[in-house]
């Protein structure tokens, strides 16, 4: 296959090209513009642009499978070619994406100015991953819940109020990013995605969860810090892969059981002025942290976390020495307080 790599060579210009090149990659460069031969180049396949300097394209030639210009000052783009697969211009000053999108498997259009997207968006039943974080995005349709080959869905740090319930309908496995939009409330639906590894809902105005987030059997990772939980629905100790727990900075005054997968449990920045005895079944815990709480003391079940090695008990105010504090650090936990 015919090449061009010239990536992070300090080019302001793009250099001669054969008339059979597949693929160019002339990446973190400083090219400010792109020769309108681009569009005659009919066996490229993959263009690699990310990080120049270029502020509008050139046509692109019909054959082109993979366009990747990421972080460059882009404020259109030409009509896509109808072959066209893989879309990713992240953080560029696109208002507007072209309507007529093609076949595509992955998109990621996230870090630009838009407030809306074309509706054919939410038909591209073909689309494995979807990247429209850190815009003005202020709705989802409820179409979204049509994209069923969809793995991967990006769409934290937009002004989304209010998730569809569509979106339990999905079959998302790697991850599904909401944080920083400053909706209330997810939808039940939500727990019907059974085969989801990580879940982001920080940064919002959560004050609960639905009950049906115990339905989420994949889930490795939840991140909820930054919200206004007061609690937890007790379904949430099904989550039998759970390993990373992050509830830092909430109002959260109890918990649940949780469940005995855990490795990672954050917990600082809450109200809680005890921990349950049911906390010394987390036998896998790694890291526990528990800063500026409301803790006077604490509770024997702590002895039960046997794989424990880090501690912060910082900006709480416990009563006296607890024996627990000083087993544990006698069998190698680092113990801060």
């Amino acid at each position: 296959m015919t090449e061009l790599r010239a990536q992070g060579a300090g080019l302001t210009a793009m250099p001669a090209v054969p008339d059979d090149v597949r693929l160019i990659d002339l990446a973190w460069n400083r090219l400010t513009e792109l020769p309108a031969r681009v569009g005659e180049l009919s066996a490229l396949e993959e263009l690699r642009l990310d990080g120049n300097l270029l502020t509008s394209l050139p046509t692109l030639p019909p054959s082109l499978r993979e366009l990747h210009a990421d972080g460059n000052r882009l404020t259109s783009l030409p009509p896509l070619p109808p072959s066209l697969e893989s879309l990713f211009v992240y953080g560029n000053a696109l208002e507007r994406l072209p309507a007529r999108l093609g076949p595509l498997r992955h998109l990621a259009a996230g870090g630009n100015g838009l407030e809306e997207v074309p509706d054919q968006v939410w038909r591209l039943t073909g689309l494995h991953s979807l990247n429209l974080a850190e815009n003005r995005l202020t709705h989802v349709p409820g179409a979204i819940g049509g994209l069923n080959g969809l793995r991967m869905l990006d769409l934290g740090h937009n002004a989304i109020k209010e998730i569809p319930s569509e979106i339990g309908e999905l079959d998302l496995t790697d991850y599904l990013y909401l944080s920083d939009n400053g909706f209330t409330r997810v939808p039940a639906s939500i727990g019907g995605l059974r085969r989801l590894t990580y879940l982001n809902l920080t940064d919002n105005r959560l004050t609960a969860l639905p009950p049906s987030i115990g339905d989420m059997a994949a889930l490795k990772e939840l991140r909820l810090y930054n919200n206004a939980l007061t609690g937890l629905p007790p379904s949430i100790g099904r989550l039998a892969e759970l390993r990373e727990l992050h509830l830092q900075g909430n109002h959260l005054t109890s918990l649940p059981t949780l469940p005995p997968s855990l490795r990672v449990l954050d917990l600082r920045d809450n109200h809680l002025s005890r921990l349950p005895e049911t906390i010394g079944g987390l036998t896998r815990l790694v890291h526990l942290d528990l800063r500026n709480n409301r803790l006077r003391e604490l509770p024997a079940g702590l002895l039960g976390m046997t794989a424990l090695e880090k501690l912060d008990l910082r900006w709480n105010k416990l009563d006296g020495d607890p024996a627990e504090l000083r087993a544990l650090e006698a069998r190698g936990c680092v113990v801060l307080r």
